[in-house]
C-alpha cells in the first residue's frame, strides 16, 4: 500500500531490549495527505531504516507500508510498518508545461458540404 502526504509530526524515538535479548528501535510519524478531506495516518520505521531515510519535519513523501495486526493482553493493535519511503520532489501535476497546439484558422466557403445539418 501506498499514502503520499507531508510529514506533520516526528514522534520520540523508542527504543529497548526484546526477550530474546536483541536490542531494537522504532519511531514513529505522522503523515497528512493533500486530499479535498485530509486524512493523517501514523506509521513507523524500524531499526536501520531510522537513519536509512532519515525523514524531516514538512518533508513530502510517499510511503509504501504493510499493515499488520498483533495481539497484547487480549487487546488488539494496529502496527503500520513502512518499508519504502520516496522523496517528493514537489512538482504536481499542475506543474508541468501546458503543450499548446497552434491556433486552427476556420473560413467560411459557399461550398456544399454532405452534412445534413
Amino acid at each position: 500500500m501506498e499514502i503520499s502526504g507531508k510529514i506533520i509530526a516526528i514522534l520520540p524515538l523508542q527504543s529497548g531490549t526484546g526477550r530474546n535479548g536483541t536490542e531494537w528501535k522504532k519511531q514513529d510519524y505522522v503523515i497528512e495527505t493533500h486530499d479535498q478531506y485530509p486524512k493523517k495516518m501514523c506509521f513507523n520505521l524500524w531499526g536501520d531504516r531510522i537513519d536509512q531515510f532519515t525523514i524531516q519535519m514538512d518533508e513530502e513523501v510517499t510511503v509504501s507500508f504493510d499493515i499488520d495486526c498483533r495481539e497484547w493482553n487480549g487487546k488488539w493493535f494496529n502496527d503500520i510498518r513502512a518499508w519504502k519511503i520516496d522523496r517528493n520532489s514537489g512538482a504536481g501535476i499542475n506543474a508541468q508545461p501546458i503543450q499548446q497546439s497552434a491556433p486552427v484558422e476556420f473560413t467560411a466557403t459557399d461550398a456544399k458540404d454532405d452534412l445534413p445539418f
